[in-house]
């Protein structure tokens, strides 16, 4: 008896072990029929698709060189800027405490997503992990749980790579004035809301951020979070924009108006979003400043007591150190 379950199981573990080859062959083959095949666009998609992710970022160096790789990304992105918000092209005086959010389906080609309007700007504020740390962060819902707030996105950058902190944000960090993250020599590309309520996006130091009066901000580096849209305009999109993936954005309108956008992905019903998707999708709902947080398995918006989005992972929204959030 004994010898026959052995022999049945041996035979369960190699058709296993066989059924895994064959996907693995099957899968490089798609891989290598996409670099390789007559479409040049399907080769830049899938190498900045994967790039932009830090679990598989390795598969684009298994068929294209170095070179190769930063030739494409620097062909198809968006470009930085060293313009700062100009906060006198955004009117907060008919602002009032209105409660309305309104939350709109989104669809493109590749990708679905939610829009998320809120009237009131003085609402929005960024939230963080309990303390920041080499360690775990927190899902937008539990943030928001832990301070009232009726809704909210993934916020700024974290640490992640070799090794992953997902409770140790990058680049400058701020809340209620008070600096959390940061240090006073570097420049950080920064998105931030100011004590007046305006959006304020930029490349600046600490001390700008300050003398900008920002009240709460977050970074994220142009590679992975871009500025989409800067006093008005859009900025300078180079070739596709970037891959596919799912994406988290922020803008606000003349009026005030704040726009929390998310776009998922990397799922049967879509690959995801570029750059200028985003960008299209701000500039269509009236955004004046708008700009890309982190995204692919971080990208989550939370509203009224659920994560109203798909977020691309089996095991729910990656954890995150910091969040925008509407009290």
């Amino acid at each position: 008896m004994t010898k026959k379950v052995l022999k049945n199981v041996s035979r369960v573990l190699i058709t296993l072990l066989v059924t895994i080859a064959i996907f693995v062959c099957f899968l490089y083959g798609v891989m290598a029929m996409l670099v390789f095949g007559p479409s040049k666009t399907a080769k830049t998609q899938f190498v900045l698709s994967v790039r932009e992710t830090s679990a598989i970022g390795f598969l684009a160096n298994l068929f294209v060189s170095n070179e190769e790789i930063n030739r494409i990304e620097a062909e198809n992105s968006i470009k930085d800027t060293t313009e700062v918000t100009n906060t006198s092209l955004v009117s907060t005086d008919t602002a009032t405490s209105s409660d309305n959010i309104e939350v709109i389906d989104i669809k493109g080609s590749s990708f679905k997503g939610k829009l998320m309007i809120i009237d009131d700007p003085s609402r929005l504020f960024v939230g963080t992990v309990e303390s920041f740390h080499e360690g775990e962060g927190e899902v937008v819902a539990s943030m928001a749980e832990r301070y009232g707030a009726v809704a909210g996105i993934n916020g700024g950058e974290f640490v992640d790579g070799v090794t992953t902190y997902t409770a140790m944000p990058v680049g400058l960090v701020m809340v209620n004035g008070e600096v959390l993250n940061g240090n006073e020599d570097e420049t950080y590309h920064v998105t931030g809301i100011s004590n007046d309520n305006k959006l304020v996006i930029g490349n600046m130091t600490m001390a700008r951020a300050k003398e900008l009066g920002i009240r709460d901000c977050v970074s994220v580096s142009n590679l992975i979070g871009p500025f989409l849209i800067v006093n008005g305009e859009m900025q300078d999109v180079s070739g596709t924009g970037g891959g596919l993936n799912p994406r988290t954005a922020i803008g606000q309108t003349a009026d005030g108006k704040i726009l929390l956008l998310v776009c998922d992905g990397r799922q049967i019903t879509g690959m995801g979003a570029s750059f200028a998707d985003l960008q299209d999708i701000m500039a269509e709902y009236g955004a004046v400043n708008a700009s890309v947080m982190d995204g692919g398995t971080s990208t989550q918006m939370y509203y009224n007591g659920e994560v109203i989005n798909n977020p691309y992972s089996p095991t729910g929204p990656r954890t995150c150190p910091t969040a925008f959030l509407i009290k």
